[in-house]
């Protein structure tokens, strides 16, 4: 059973950077593309980066330019590189997969929480 784990979140002030991780457990690491998600309290889970198995990315508007994903295909792990943040980016922050092209799967992890302070 495939098992998503995220970490590398903290508190940190506007401007500042964190880097993101998840290792994905109990499935070889060739997905039709994998992503991250954040949810903020009182909003919905929205997705801010993703990458396919080609190495296209895509990013939302509000983290363009900012934020960076990336994987490990040997470490079974997934990046996200944020720079400049800004208190709006702060959320709890998931990752996820789509394993075969059908579209992202109802699996979530612990997820973990990034705070920015202004």
């Amino acid at each position: 059973q495939v098992q998503l784990v995220e970490s590398g979140g903290g508190l940190v002030q506007a401007g500042g950077s964190l880097r993101l991780s998840c290792v994905v457990y109990g499935s070889m690491f060739s997905f039709n593309a994998m992503g991250w998600y954040r949810q903020a309290p009182g909003k919905q889970r929205e997705l801010v980066a993703s990458i396919t198995l080609g190495g296209s990315t895509a990013y939302a508007d509000s983290v363009k330019g900012r934020f960076t994903i990336s994987s490990d295909n040997a470490k079974n792990t997934l990046y996200l590189q944020m720079n400049s943040l800004k208190p709006e980016d702060t959320a709890v922050y998931y990752c996820n997969i789509d394993p075969h092209g059908t579209g992202w799967v109802d699996l979530w992890g612990q997820g973990t929480q990034v705070t920015v302070s202004s």
